[in-house]
């Protein structure tokens, strides 16, 4: 990863930090959905994505590939801690930030972005939004641990054809025979 990149998605992991500090439903878990929400989106919004990371595929759902050792470093130089917390009889883990995050690495719009995936999965617990995410086709396409293609955003949700659609299709295959 680019040098700029890897600080980007340091900066973006404070900022998701700082920002879901009174979200007692966003831990580990959460966090990385909310990244992958936010940097899907800005790649089907704006071209490219805002961290510049790669996700894999894990039992909970997308998570960034470089988050451990990025997050180590942090840890390491003081930027975050993780603190331990209990959520109704399961542990959680919840990056808190130990300081302001550099903002001026983003457009206004990735930020705007980030903070529109905060608010709409701010109410969903980390079930919720790991439930949420194994409906994104680029996840259940890929293998555990494989990394999921941005260009799946482009693909939408699974659904059943319109009868538009179902109509076109018979009517090719009349045409074929």
């Amino acid at each position: 990863m680019a040098k700029n990149k890897e600080r980007q998605f340091r900066e973006l992991l404070l900022y998701v930090a700082k920002k879901t500090q009174d979200d007692a439903r966003c831990g580990r878990t959460k966090l990385y959905k909310i990244l992958f929400y936010a940097d899907f989106a800005a790649y089907q919004k704006l071209g490219s994505s805002i961290s510049g990371q790669m996700y894999q595929k894990i039992p909970q759902g997308p998570a960034p590939k470089r988050a451990l050792p990025v997050l180590e470093a942090m840890v390491a130089e003081h930027s975050c801690i993780w603190a331990s917390r209990d959520f109704y009889g399961l542990a959680q883990e919840k990056l808190l930030p130990l300081r302001e995050p550099e903002l001026s690495l983003f457009t206004g719009e990735e930020i705007a972005l980030v903070d529109e995936v905060i608010a709409e999965l701010w109410p969903y617990t980390a079930t919720d939004v790991s439930a949420l995410s194994h409906r994104f086709i680029g996840w259940q396409l890929a293998e555990e641990g494989e990394t999921i293609p941005y260009s799946t955003v482009a693909l939408g949700e699974p659904r059943p054809p319109t009868p538009r659609e179902i109509e076109y299709g018979r009517k090719l295959a009349r045409e074929l025979r």
